[in-house]
């Protein structure tokens, strides 16, 4: 699952509302594009059919082939100082620099295992990217001193003050997700000694022992961090989280990377780490009526403010997929909150007239903030389709809002001239951002939902023909 600093500022307010269910709400939101007066989109609505399942499939191909893998690959691979570029503009020009942020060059390394173990055809393509990406990851961005992952690195690959020498677990968890995948993809035993090592790390070193999760933010020796007494908070650099706090959107990323590391490396540990974060992020993260608590304090207070619509519906596709994983059947307190997170996302936070999920609003008031971040769409596409899987015989509307979210990014969201996906848009899809990349923003949301959809698209039309 940004706009840098406004990706980690959305937050949460704790509210439990009384008398009317989430899946009420959904209706009743749904439902409005009957109103007199109200224009609809012009969506003319598929039917769950093998030939219409395989038409969207094929749409999905197109994009994330034409503007997703042909625009970052092989532009973004930097021959001269290792890694990948991140900065561009909207014609795919070169950008300044913000260095090599560990976020960005781990999330492309994943990309290039997932094309070359999900599409056969373009391995040998995408395998010179995956073991330049890891190369610089187990290089350069491993700490060879301490250990750990550092935040970010100038391009030469030393320290610099805009990412400071600490550690954050956001940074590291997606480092062992992409030397998971690589291992996955190729079976380096390289890489899976680097994600074991960094697992291995964060454990040690950052593990709350007394309260359950993590902390977050650590310096380059590996010692925590803990919060100012000051009323004002401190943040961590480039990405604004509060120093001394645990939160949602690192919690459910290491439950997203130890949970790619177990596929392929089935260790105890992980194993119970993985559980542990799982009922963490279910029963202590999520509330009632379908909301997080995106920052809590560390025994698991929650700190009120706004909903974030796109990690309500990436975490419910987070969770799922880690039962799914961990080959233990499907507890229905996960399904019950996974699904409670989509439908309030799509009550709250959900665009009637255009399609799209706003940034974020308050837990049961309307969005305060509607424009439109590529992330959160391709989450919300991803996580609609599942809920259409689990609950298609319920239900057209997860499907039907596929459709309609599907239709928004494929015209408003696509840049049908140069290439790619615009970064954010205003919430009638007008562009103003014209930015392709930066260091908060690659290919990862956006690859992983297509090639989930797809995959998705196409058992959905073999159930269908039978």
């Amino acid at each position: 699952m940004n706009n840098t600093v406004r990706k980690a500022k959305n937050r949460c307010r704790i509210v439990v509302l009384f008398g009317l269910s989430a899946s009420l709400l959904l209706q009743k939101s749904l439902s409005q594009v009957r109103r007199p007066g109200y224009a609809p989109q012009p969506v003319t609505y598929a039917m769950p059919t093998r030939e219409d399942y395989l038409k969207l499939a094929a749409e999905m191909e197109s994009v994330l082939r034409r503007d997703l893998l042909d625009v970052f690959f092989p532009r973004a691979v930097d021959t001269e100082h290792g890694g990948f570029h991140s900065n561009f503009t909207r014609d795919w020009k070169r950008a300044p620099s913000e260095g090599k942020f560990s976020v960005f060059q781990a999330r492309l390394v994943w990309v290039a295992a997932q094309v070359s173990l999900r599409r056969p055809e373009l391995k040998e393509r995408f395998a010179p990217a995956i073991a330049h990406g890891l190369t610089y990851l187990r290089d350069v961005l491993w700490d060879q001193q301490h250990g750990g992952f550092y935040w970010g690195l100038n391009d030469q690959g030393q320290i610099d003050s805009r990412y400071t020498d600490g550690k954050h677990l956001y940074g590291n968890s997606f480092c062992i997700y992409g030397a998971a995948g690589a291992y996955q993809a190729t079976r380096d035993p390289a890489a899976l000694d680097l994600a074991q090592r960094g697992f291995r790390w964060i454990d040690e070193h950052a593990h709350d022992n007394q309260n359950g999760g993590y902390h977050e933010w650590l310096t380059r020796d590996g010692r925590v961090v803990p919060a100012s007494e000051s009323a004002r908070v401190a943040v961590v650099p480039v990405a604004g989280f509060p120093i001394g706090y645990k939160s949602v959107n690192t919690h459910i990323h290491l439950l997203e990377a130890f949970t790619q590391l177990y596929e392929v490396w089935p260790d105890d540990n992980a194993r119970q780490r993985i559980e542990e974060l799982l009922a963490i992020v279910r029963d202590k993260i999520c509330v009632a009526p379908g909301a997080m608590n995106l920052y809590l304090t560390p025994d698991w207070r929650a700190i009120p403010d706004h909903d974030s619509y796109g990690h309500d519906v990436e975490a419910a596709y987070l969770m799922v997929e880690a039962e799914a994983v961990l080959g233990r059947g499907h507890d229905p307190r996960t399904e019950k909150i996974a699904r409670l997170l989509v439908d309030h996302a799509l009550a709250y936070g959900w665009d009637q007239k255009n399609g799209g999920f706003f940034e974020h609003g308050t837990t049961i008031g309307p969005a305060d903030d509607t424009r439109k971040e590529w992330w959160v769409q391709f989450e919300g596409l991803n996580a609609l389709l599942l809920m259409h899987e689990k609950y298609g015989q319920q239900t057209d509307s997860y499907f039907k809002a596929f459709q309609q979210q599907w239709w928004f990014i494929s015209k408003r969201q696509v840049d049908r001239r140069f290439g790619g996906i615009y970064d954010t848009v205003e919430a009638d899809g007008k562009v103003r951002d014209y930015t392709k990349a930066r260091i908060w923003k690659e290919c990862y949301h956006d690859s992983r939902a297509l090639l989930n959809t797809i995959a998705r698209l196409n058992q959905l039309a073999v159930a269908a023909s039978k």
